[in-house]
């Protein structure tokens, strides 16, 4: 990885600008080693976030830039470890039927809909979606609670939403402030 020395002493004097300068240049690098060392592209990008947030939170506690790409390279391969030994939990789907519960207010066709895109999204992403949008949990505790980091609940919570409004777009519903 090449490290522009001069944007990284700027960094490392507190410039903000300059951080996340060396931060944009170095994600290609890092994404190319975690894909290469995970066991997925989701697991990939969930480790060069954390190796991202680590390096933006502890910065100011680099003493050897020569030894920053390999810190880096190194909490990937961690994390990436990390990941594939975790257990992988899974979040059965029921119907209202099922649970006794009332039909909802909106349409049959809708509701059917929501189901089916919310079970065609990967496990970790439809976790997360449910944790936070309908079991209510704050990013603190959905993160606890998969034994992941905030930064890493945001990032797939966002991809899961993403996901869910393409699936909709895609069966023809306008989708506004989903």
């Amino acid at each position: 990885m090449d490290i522009d020395i001069q944007v990284a002493e700027a960094a490392l004097r507190g410039d903000a600008k300059a951080l996340d300068l060396l931060l944009a240049r170095m994600q290609p690098d890092l994404r190319r080693f975690a894909r290469r060392t995970c066991a997925s592209s989701e697991d990939a990008e969930d480790a060069v976030q954390e190796a991202l947030w680590k390096l933006h939170r502890k910065f100011n506690t680099v003493e050897k830039l020569s030894a920053l790409a390999a810190w880096l390279f190194r909490i990937i391969e961690r994390e990436c470890y990390r990941l594939f030994a975790k257990p992988r939990r899974t979040v059965e789907l029921t119907t209202a039927q099922e649970e006794g519960l009332q039909a909802p207010s909106s349409p049959l066709q809708l509701r059917s809909d929501l189901v089916a895109a919310l079970a065609n999204l990967a496990p970790h992403y439809r976790e997360i979606l449910i944790l936070r949008d309908i079991e209510k949990l704050s990013a603190p505790e959905a993160a606890a609670h998969l034994d992941i980091s905030v930064a890493a609940v945001k990032s797939r919570l966002h991809r899961a939403r993403h996901l869910m409004r393409e699936q909709l777009a895609a069966g023809g519903y306008r989708i506004d402030g989903f």
